[in-house]
């Protein structure tokens, strides 16, 4: 497989893994007020969580799909992106502080991603 079909992999699981990520806190923090079992049917009856079930479901294709074609340990290196694409996500969907030990996390994540996306 050519390196331009690989990276098309890697990016559809890394845009369905953040879609499902973010999709699922939305599902989770709509109701906050609601507990328990209400507050788990109010998350059944929303479009949010089908929304995350569908997202996981495609990246569990991709991410098959893609580590058919790369080493393991590269694979779940790449992966690590996902972290960082989530927490962008957050800070842009649901205003959540990026502190200084998150901004150095994401500077040393995204590091180790080029490192290895390099042949590193």
């Amino acid at each position: 497989m050519n390196a331009a079909a690989i990276a098309l992999l890697w990016a559809v699981n890394l845009a369905t893994d953040t879609c499902g990520q973010l999709a699922f806190k939305k599902a989770a923090i709509e109701n906050r007020e609601a507990a328990g079992w209400a507050h788990w049917r109010h998350m059944l009856s929303r479009p949010w969580i089908y929304l995350g079930g569908a997202a996981y479901l495609a990246e569990f294709v991709a991410w098959l799909a893609f580590l058919s074609t790369v080493p393991l340990a590269v694979g779940v290196l790449l992966g690590m992106a996902g972290i960082v694409s989530v927490m962008v996500g957050g800070r842009l969907w649901f205003k959540e502080r990026f502190t200084r030990p998150r901004l150095v996390g994401i500077g040393l994540i995204l590091a180790g991603v080029a490192l290895v996306g390099a042949g590193g």
